[in-house]
């Protein structure tokens, strides 16, 4: 997968302030004079005007003034409140209870532009699981603070989009910021996984499987981690489905390939652990795979363990002695091995005292000793056996 990415945070809604209200003259700063008691007529003030009237007309001109002062950033939602991934409502939907829930399967229709307008690409019904990255952040973030029937406006910087590396398919710049349009068609439960057909549930896990390896290419290594744990699942599911040899052998096939292509992005991420179990995991499917036992060979000499290392790669180049790839690592790998298996024994040398310019010196003295040694006894048991001899004659003279 493997691990995956920890969640983000989202907001699910907004603050907006509102004040009604009504204003006195005094607190309304209007100018206006002080009358004295001679200003004053004792003749009979004029009509009142109709109060309520007057107070509907004053309410409707401060509703109007509030609206026009509202600044134009109140009406977009900051998501991640970094201001890098915001959201306009532009139709409402049918309430926050038909917002779509992570894991559910969601339609839209989704119209992507460049900041400067510049239309991208227009779909329809395009549809995805929220929240296992099947499409771009920006979207598996603001779907879900969607209504049913709403269409929103969404800016998104390159960082939530197609990043620095921008996009071939669709056509996208690199650090590019977009603008999507997008209205949610539909929010429905996934699909039971036991009941799906074999054939179902091995193009489902492909899905996964690819977009788990446009991320990889894309070097979001998290990502495609999760989204290849999303393809094993769908493998590893039970099945209350009748299924084929064959079609059993397809789906082991789609989860050697995921497991495989899962180590190498943890071993992007330096998750050795991680990686090696993988491996493992798809060499208990298929033990002779290449693929499997060429990483395991790197994560193992990535590890310190360099025999291991050495004897997983020599078995991986039997099965494929052609390729050049496993050809380079064996050899880099048996060098790296023999410069520290001799810094190793220099090490040692050292500690004991025993330099090893004079370790020659000493080991021929010792031979030498050894050859004298050897001629001093032959020596002189040829002369004992000389004198008995000897002493043997001179008895039998005698006799």
């Amino acid at each position: 997968m493997a691990e995956t990415p920890e969640p983000i945070d989202i907001i699910d809604g907004e603050d907006k302030a509102k004040r009604n209200g009504k204003t006195s003259l005094l607190d309304s700063g209007e100018d206006f004079e002080v009358l004295t008691e001679e200003d004053i007529d004792d003749d009979e003030p004029p009509p009142l005007e109709d109060t309520d009237s007057v107070n509907v007309k004053r309410e409707k001109e401060q509703d109007e003034n509030a609206h026009t002062d509202q600044s134009p950033d109140e009406e977009w939602l900051d998501v991640l409140g970094n201001d890098q991934l915001k959201k306009k409502v532009l139709v409402p939907g049918q309430g926050q209870g038909s917002r779509p829930q992570k894991g559910q399967n969601v339609k839209i229709n989704l119209k992507t532009s460049l900041k400067d307008g510049t239309l991208v690409v227009e779909e329809s019904n395009l549809s995805f699981t929220l929240g296992d990255g099947d499409v771009i952040q920006a979207l598996d973030l603001v779907v879900q603070l969607m209504e049913l029937g709403e269409k929103a406006l969404i800016f998104t910087d390159a960082k939530y989009a197609y990043g620095s590396q921008g996009s071939i398919d669709p056509e996208v710049p690199s650090n590019a910021e977009l603008t999507l349009e997008a209205e949610l068609l539909e929010a429905i439960d996934a699909p039971d996984l036991e009941l799906l057909s074999p054939k179902e549930k091995i193009e489902l896990a492909d899905q996964k499987r690819e977009r788990g390896n446009v991320h990889y290419q894309r070097g979001d290594y998290a990502f495609a981690v999760n989204s290849y744990s999303i393809a094993l699942q769908i493998t590893d599911s039970s099945s209350k489905v009748d299924i084929t040899t064959e079609e059993e052998n397809e789906l082991v096939d789609v989860k050697v390939k995921c497991l495989n292509n899962m180590a190498a992005a943890q071993l992007k991420l330096d998750h050795y652990d991680a990686a090696l179990k993988s491996c493992t995991s798809a060499l208990a499917h298929q033990h002779d795979n290449v693929k499997a036992l060429f990483r395991m060979g790197k994560v193992l000499a990535l590890q310190g363990e360099y025999t291991e290392a050495i004897q997983t790669l020599r078995r991986a180049l039997k099965l494929e002695p052609s390729n050049k790839t496993i050809h380079a690592e064996l050899s880099k790998l048996v060098k790296k091995n023999s410069e520290q298996r001799g810094a190793e024994q220099a090490m040692y040398k050292k500690m004991l005292g025993n330099p090893p310019s004079t370790g020659s010196g000493i080991q021929k003295h010792k031979v030498k000793t050894s050859w004298g040694l050897s001629w001093k006894w032959l020596f002189g048991a040829t002369a004992v056996a000389i004198g008995g001899v000897a002493l043997s004659v001179v008895i039998a003279a005698r006799n």
